[in-house]
C-alpha cells in the first residue's frame, strides 16, 4: 500500500508539472498578477466553509452531549455528563482532518482517524464519536451525489462538448450502488461486530483488545443514528450548504482571476471537480488529479486553459495556507499532551513502584 501511494504521489506531480508546462507557466503568473492579494479572502471564506461541515458534524454528535454512561463511554459511571463542543473546537478538529487527508499520504482516512481521537477528548464516547464519523462520511458521499447531479445538469447547458459530460454521468452512475451497498450494510446493525470477529479470527485477542474494538456498540451506535431521521436531514442540509459556499470561492476567484463566470457555471465546475478529486483518492492531496479536472471541467465551460490551471493552483494555496498552521497546531496540541501525561503518571504511581 504505502509503494502505491508513493507511486501516486510521483505520478500526479508528474501530471502537475506537465500541466503547468502545457498551458505557460508565464500565463499562470500573469493571472496571478491580475488577481493580486484578494486572492487571499479565499482562506477565511474556505475557514466559512469549513465551519458548515464542523456545524453538520456537531448534530451528528448531539444524541451523546448528556448521556454519562453507556456502551463506549470512556469517563465513569457517576462522571457528569461532558460538556458539548463548541463550533471553534470542532472547526480547529474539522481542519486537522481536512489537513491530514489533504497533505499527508494517509488514504483519505487517516484525518477521520484523527478526529475520533480529537473529539473523544470532548465526547468520551468511543463508540459514539466513532459512529458519527462513519455516518458523516456517508452523509458526505450523499451530498456529493446530489451536487454533482445538480453540476452535471448545468455543465449540460454550458458545457462546449456534450461527450465528456455524458461519459461523466455514466461514471456516477456506475459508481453509485457502491455507497448504497455500504449505507446497506451498516443499516443491518451487525457490520461492525463481525469485522471485530474476523480481526479475532486474523489477529487474536490482544491486538483487537489493544485496538479498543467493540463491534456490538458502535454498531448499536450507528443504528441510533440511523434511526433519527431529523438529526440526519439535518446534517445533509448544513453540508450540502457547504457545498453550495465552496461554489462561491469558485466564483470569485476567476472573478478575480480575469474571468467572470455566473453562479451556475461556477457550481458546475466545481461540483464536477470535487467528484474527480474524490474518484482520485489514491493520489495523496489529489496531486495532479484535482488540476486537471479543473482544467478539463473550466474547458467544457468555456474558461481558457490558462485561468482553469491558475484556479487550480488558487485551491491549492489555500489548502497550503489553511492546513500547514492546521497540522503544526495539531503536534503541538499533542505534544503538550504527552507532556502533560508523562508528568503526572510518576506522581500517581504507586509508593515503591
Amino acid at each position: 500500500m504505502r509503494r502505491l501511494v508513493i507511486g501516486a504521489a510521483i505520478a500526479g506531480l508528474a501530471l502537475l508539472c506537465a500541466l503547468v508546462a502545457w498551458q505557460g507557466w508565464r500565463d499562470v503568473l500573469r493571472a496571478f498578477a491580475h488577481a493580486g492579494w484578494p486572492l487571499l479572502l479565499l482562506v477565511p471564506v474556505r475557514l466559512g466553509t469549513l465551519a458548515l461541515d464542523a456545524w453538520a458534524w456537531r448534530i451528528l454528535l448531539e444524541p451523546w452531549f448528556s448521556l454519562p454512561t453507556g456502551p463506549g463511554r470512556d469517563t465513569a459511571p457517576d462522571a457528569a455528563p461532558p460538556r458539548p463542543p463548541g463550533l471553534a473546537y470542532l472547526l480547529w478538529v474539522a481542519s486537522v482532518r481536512e489537513a491530514i487527508n489533504r497533505l499527508l499520504p494517509a488514504a483519505g482516512v487517516g484525518g477521520e482517524l484523527a478526529g475520533v481521537r480529537l473529539a473523544r477528548l470532548r465526547v468520551p464516547d468511543t463508540a459514539g464519536v466513532t459512529a458519527s464519523v462513519i455516518v458523516e462520511v456517508l452523509i458526505t458521499i450523499a451530498v456529493l451525489y446530489l451536487f454533482c447531479g445538480l453540476g452535471l445538469v448545468l455543465m449540460a447547458h454550458v458545457a462546449a462538448g456534450m461527450g465528456q459530460v455524458w461519459v461523466i454521468g455514466a461514471s456516477l452512475l456506475l459508481s453509485l450502488p457502491l455507497p448504497l451497498l455500504a449505507w446497506w450494510l451498516l443499516r443491518g446493525g451487525q457490520a461492525f461486530r463481525r469485522l471485530e470477529a474476523l480481526a479475532l479470527r486474523l489477529s487474536g485477542d490482544r491486538i483487537v483488545a489493544g485496538l479498543g474494538l467493540d463491534g456490538a456498540a458502535l454498531d448499536a451506535a450507528v443504528a441510533r443514528l440511523f434511526g433519527q431521521h431529523v438529526l440526519l436531514l439535518r446534517a445533509l442540509g448544513w453540508q450540502l450548504l457547504s457545498y453550495f459556499a465552496g461554489c462561491f470561492e469558485t466564483w470569485y476567484a476567476l472573478r478575480l482571476l480575469g474571468h467572470p463566470v455566473g453562479l451556475p457555471t461556477a457550481l458546475a465546475i466545481e461540483s464536477l471537480t470535487q467528484a474527480a478529486r474524490h474518484a482520485g483518492f489514491m493520489v495523496p492531496a489529489g496531486l495532479g488529479v484535482q488540476e486537471a479536472a479543473t482544467i478539463l471541467f473550466g474547458h467544457l465551460a468555456g474558461v481558457g486553459g490558462d485561468v482553469s490551471l491558475s484556479l487550480a493552483l488558487v485551491k491549492r494555496m489555500r489548502e497550503i495556507l489553511i492546513a500547514i498552521p492546521a497540522l503544526l497546531s495539531w503536534q503541538w496540541f499533542e505534544a503538550g499532551r504527552w507532556r502533560r501525561e508523562s508528568i503526572k503518571g510518576p506522581r500517581c504511581a504507586p509508593p515503591g513502584s
